[in-house]
């Protein structure tokens, strides 16, 4: 599986999440493929325009709240609101746009795919941000459920778990421990050959061959 197919294959349970708060029940697998498609596109620009002002603004690619409002802002989430260079010569700054932006997100339009993501308590109770920010995502969840030997012994080494540590490979019944002490007792005995150096003779033959300068 490439990497592609499965960042797609990991953005579908999102989108099918948020097509279910939004109200639809049921879908054909070609309209889920084209939502997931266009989601993915959009949070490829937004990354990609989020690296882009990070290494302008600090030369750095860990990216900032400033980064990600002109990212989004270039994009066009944040409207209505005035570009950067205008709040400079005006000398104040435009917040229509990040405030319409948070008011979207917190409005009644994505309440339930804030409860669905675990972002809302019942009506009522007083959200405790501390609880919030303990809370395990769905990835996180379906990882632990599928593994019984735990979660980082199963997917250690893939994009779904912590990096793997190198590891030397061992060649059972060899007199060799490893490939790379393999490949030194071969170049030893003589067996494997270096290439030699093909001579480049393009520039000889040019230099021998008759110019028709040289008959005039």
């Amino acid at each position: 599986m490439s990497s592609n197919t499965l960042h797609i294959a990991l953005l579908r349970p999102p989108i099918m999440h948020i097509l279910r708060a939004a109200g639809f029940h049921a879908t054909r697998p070609a309209v889920l493929d084209t939502v997931v498609d266009i989601a993915a596109r959009y949070l490829t620009l937004l990354a990609t325009k989020t690296a882009s002002y990070a290494l302008t603004n600090h030369n750095d690619i860990t990216p900032t709240i400033t980064d990600v409002r002109m990212a989004l802002h270039e994009i066009g989430a944040l409207w209505p609101q005035i570009s950067i260079m205008e709040e400079q010569i005006r000398q104040e700054e435009d917040m229509r746009g990040v405030d319409a932006f948070i008011d979207w997100i917190k409005g009644e339009g994505n309440h339930e795919i804030r409860r669905i993501a675990g972002l809302t308590s019942e009506p009522g109770e007083v959200a405790d941000m501390e609880a919030l920010e303990e809370k395990e995502d769905f990835l996180t969840a379906l990882k632990k459920k599928h593994s019984k030997t735990g979660e980082e012994s199963r997917y250690q080494g893939t994009v779904l778990g912590i990096p793997a540590e190198d590891k030397s490979i061992i060649i059972e019944g060899g007199p060799s421990e490893s490939i790379q002490a393999w490949g030194a007792k071969i170049r030893e005995n003589g067996q494997i050959s270096r290439p030699t150096p093909i001579p480049d003779t393009s520039s000889a033959i040019i230099s021998s061959s008759s110019s028709p300068l040289s008959e005039i």
